[in-house]
């Protein structure tokens, strides 16, 4: 008896052992990523798409250097390998506005297993209006709304709008010495930003904005009519006045918009929770034990920003979705 009880035991440790390795009859996808923050958001969409079929590795470009970006994942050696068994996942940058008037943005736009972001880069999904809400809760465990991030980065996105469509047209006509990437950026950055009056950060680049747009059309006045025109290319395309701060370089929207908005933010609404704590406390003792208790679960606004997937509800990422699923269908 005991003898058969100890084989069932084996027999059943066999068994869920076996399960936890991985299935070697399925088939792998090979998905290569420009970075490493790129591999975690990555690993979040193509994880939907797994089954008993098929599983993806998301990895760098090389196994034999160091090499990261964009180049290494679409222009070295593994470019004419990319099929039904391995892909390339980048971020878009201006690549999928540019509409093929470069070799990059062709390469992106007309190849069926090379996957883009929409976004410019995935620190603007990060960066997701609707889900920043979110993100102070989970930084600082306190869920009074202060301001409507929605509302605030559609704002944003309206004053920047104009400026933007310039700063690609620049880029198109391959013009980068009079109006770059870094300037574009100089001009639709955040100062400092109250809490109690967040419009007046929003009123101080309007007027930078402004005085950048005048100049532009004072220079170069027959470039207007293309500008319209391409503001309605950049619709069909999913660009509006409402969601420029998408299309936006990802790490300046990170760095110099997002986190200078949720930093004080998220230190008001931290006092306030130690102010509460403070007040309700009966005895000393007992305000430094709920104090101590509460500073150790706290998390750094910067981290939980990167690693939160609230965007999955974005547009843009719905339209990721699909790409997958087409591709997926095919195979």
């Amino acid at each position: 008896m005991g003898k058969r009880l100890s084989e069932n035991l084996s027999s059943l440790y066999i068994g869920a052992a076996n399960k936890l390795k991985p299935r070697r009859s399925r088939r792998k996808i090979i998905a290569y990523v420009e970075s490493y923050d790129d591999i975690s958001f990555w690993r979040t969409l193509l994880g939907e798409y797994e089954d008993e079929t098929r599983y993806f590795e998301v990895m760098l470009p090389s196994k034999t250097t160091l090499a990261k970006g964009k180049k290494s994942v679409l222009m070295n050696e593994l470019g004419p390998q990319l099929g039904q068994n391995m892909i390339a996942c980048v971020d878009s940058d201006y690549d999928y506005l540019l509409q093929g008037a470069t070799h990059t943005s062709r390469y992106i736009i007309n190849n069926k297993y090379v996957f883009h972001t929409y976004a410019y880069a995935i620190e603007n999904y990060q960066c997701y209006a609707e889900a920043l809400h979110e993100v102070c809760v989970m930084a600082t465990l306190n869920d009074h709304p202060l301001i409507d991030f929605v509302a605030f980065m559609r704002m944003y996105s309206q004053i920047a709008y104009p400026l933007f469509v310039w700063s690609v047209w620049f880029y198109r006509k391959h013009n980068l010495s009079e109006f770059s990437l870094l300037d574009f950026c100089s001009y639709v950055k955040l100062d400092h930003v109250s809490v109690y009056y967040p419009e007046r950060s929003l009123e101080s680049m309007n007027r930078r904005v402004r005085r950048k747009l005048l100049e532009l059309e004072r220079r170069h006045p027959k470039a207007l009519e293309e500008i319209e025109a391409m503001k309605g290319e950049f619709a069909r395309l999913g660009v509006n006045e409402e969601n420029t701060y998408m299309f936006i370089q990802g790490h300046h929207m990170m760095d110099n918009v997002v986190m200078r908005l949720l930093v004080p933010v998220c230190n008001v609404l931290r006092r306030e929770r130690e102010t509460e704590i403070k007040e309700l406390a009966e005895h000393n003792m007992q305000f430094h034990n709920e104090l101590t208790s509460y500073q150790r679960r706290q998390l750094g606004v910067d981290i939980v920003l990167r690693k939160h997937t609230s965007y999955k509800l974005s547009p843009l990422y719905k339209k990721l979705e699909a790409d997958i699923e087409r591709f997926l269908k095919h195979i």
